[in-house]
């Protein structure tokens, strides 16, 4: 769970190929008593973004490999965690230890 320093200096964006209407479905879902998530849904059915990371799975009609980026303020990838296996994902301290390095390193 972000902490309110963090809840402000990050921004989460989820890029799927589904359907604008089936991600608004998904932020439906994970909105907490009609308050709206902190994530931005972005659509790429086209794959244009997940093609430019290399991200697509040709082996699952199109779905790329789930992944999650922490980038620095100025574009840099910092941390990456690519997964072929759908159902395995990095951990919230995973990620929490990447944005502490990036923080530390901004100081």
């Amino acid at each position: 769970m972000l902490d309110e320093q963090r809840r402000t200096s990050v921004e989460l964006v989820a890029v799927s190929i589904d359907s604008l209407n089936m991600l608004q479905k998904m932020e439906d879902q994970i909105s907490r008593d009609g308050t709206p998530s902190r994530i931005t849904f972005l659509s790429d059915p086209d794959h244009r973004v997940i093609d430019r990371y290399g991200l697509l799975n040709p082996n699952n009609r199109g779905w790329p490999h789930p992944t999650t980026y922490v980038i620095d303020r100025g574009g840099v990838v910092r941390w990456k965690f690519t997964e072929i296996n759908y159902k395995v994902r990095p951990t919230n301290a995973m990620i929490l230890e990447a944005l502490g390095k990036v923080e530390a390193a901004r100081k």
